[in-house]
């Protein structure tokens, strides 16, 4: 699709040095964290600011050229893997902290900025930004405005979307617009910051956001909560929050999780209980004392074996680390790893987690169950073989069955991950066929010759995963 005159324009506006057509070149941007989705771009671009942006966007909108911006490529649903070919366009020139403001408490950043080291500049001057996903310290945040990802923190504070004041954004036609800013008030039009964010790449690429910031938390406790019952666990969650507590973090790991990850991580975790539940709250140290005193009688009431506090911040760290670990210590397990979303009521926690065990034994799988147990977002793992098409077939029609029994307890398809090509098949299961078409009536007014990350969250084929090599 990329010519030899198209290749020269491309060149005269990014450079040679940011142009890559090479076999390896396109190779290593094929793919993305997602397992069993390959394909081929035709190019890949490095732009150097929006303005650049905006001319390659003008001959991809006049050409049908698609485009797919792309991160770190952490993501779980396939979203940057450039399924129709086209141009991987890449942030790696913008990658600036352009401002931290600490009268109004923003930052303003590009996109191509990695998250943990915005996190830490923003931490030095008394500051916090709470969205934390597990692949902070390699994930962007033009990623994470894309994902709206989420986070340990994300029961007490928050998502990404709740962070994001403005951004400045190119739309298909090559249009830069600019939403929000550091407003604490703004109703003047339709609010396009909250549509952009979350959207994957399908209505418009971002080159700047403005972030909130908060005060950082005076104190921090963290505490681990030990169960020989999956179920009094989960029942601990829907406790804990119907006494009136919202602590900072609310995790949920099972055995099989357990195991994998101190077998990665060799820290200590126990694994001789069937889960745990990571504890943590912050805030002024007495509320911080009061409810973990609360949380922790909770725990025992419902049976917890064991509550333990941290001892230091760093065994506290040791904790947070591991369990960001989870995805990466059960990938050890077997070739390929099946990570989702299900995203439930937290009344139901447990009522999911039964389930999920139920399906598991009956498709004959091991399903290991971890995740932000808090707002009721767990991560069903399940380590698989590829090259095995029975297992895979199996595998498929058990995270179906999982996504329809969310949906049943009042849920959803993902809390955090994304739709992308992974979950458009089942998207229908919650939005309904008049949701698609209100959702594709906004694709197409924005994006009216669907250059724009096509492919992804309208399945082509409903209820089937596709595979897509090139």
């Amino acid at each position: 699709m990329v010519d030899v005159q198209i290749k020269e324009k491309f060149v005269a506006i990014v450079g040679a040095e940011n142009y890559d057509d090479s076999k390896a070149g396109r190779l290593v941007y094929s793919y993305d964290a997602t397992p069993n989705f390959q394909s081929m771009p035709d190019a890949v671009i490095s732009p150097r600011n929006a303005q650049e942006i905006s001319q390659i966007l003008k001959i991809c909108s006049s050409r049908g050229i698609p485009i797919v911006p792309r991160g770190s490529g952490t993501n779980l649903c396939a979203g940057t893997c450039p399924t129709e070919s086209g141009i991987v366009l890449l942030f790696k020139h913008m990658n600036k902290i352009i401002e931290i403001d600490e009268e109004n408490l923003t930052a303003t950043v590009q996109p191509g900025v990695i998250t943990l080291d915005m996190i830490n500049q923003v931490e030095a001057r008394g500051l916090f930004y709470p969205p934390d996903p597990s692949s902070m310290k390699i994930s962007t945040i033009g990623g994470n405005i894309n994902e709206n990802s989420g986070g340990l923190r994300g029961l007490k504070y928050g998502v990404t979307r709740d962070y994001v004041m403005g951004l400045e954004a190119v739309l298909a036609n090559g249009d830069i617009i600019r939403t929000g800013g550091k407003l604490a008030k703004d109703v003047a039009g339709y609010d396009f910051t909250r549509l952009l964010v979350g959207s994957e790449g399908t209505l418009g690429i971002i080159t700047e956001a403005t972030l909130k910031l908060i005060p950082l938390p005076e104190a921090k406790q963290t505490m681990l909560a030990l169960f020989q019952d999956l179920e009094q666990a989960a029942k601990s969650v829907s406790k804990i929050i119907a006494d009136k507590i919202i602590p900072a973090t609310l995790e949920f790991l099972d055995q099989p999780t357990l195991k994998a990850v101190e077998d990665f991580a060799q820290i200590g975790l126990p694994t001789d209980v069937k889960a745990v539940l990571l504890i943590e709250q912050d805030g002024p140290v007495d509320v911080v004392e009061k409810d973990m005193q609360k949380m922790a009688e909770i725990c025992q009431k419902q049976g917890a074996v064991s509550v333990q506090l941290a001892k230091s911040e760093q065994e506290a760290e040791a904790l947070r680390t591991a369990r960001r670990a989870a995805l990466s210590a059960l990938a050890r397990l077997k070739p390929t790893t099946i990570l989702e979303d299900a995203t439930v009521p937290r009344s139901e926690i447990a009522n999911m987690v039964k389930a999920i065990n139920e399906i598991s034994k009956k498709y004959g799988l091991s399903i290991c169950t971890f995740g932000h147990a808090g707002d009721g977002n767990l991560h069903p793992t399940c380590p698989a073989d590829a090259r095995d098409k029975n297992e895979m077939e199996r595998v498929e029609k058990a995270f179906e069955e999982i996504f329809i029994k969310a949906i049943e307890l009042g849920g959803t398809i993902t809390g955090e991950h994304g739709v992308g090509v992974m979950k458009a098949p089942y998207l229908e299961l919650k939005l309904g066929q008049a949701g698609i078409d209100a959702m594709k009536a906004v694709k197409t007014g924005l994006d009216p010759n669907n250059i724009l990350n096509p492919g992804k969250i309208f399945a082509k084929d409903n209820r089937k995963r596709v595979v897509v090599t090139q």
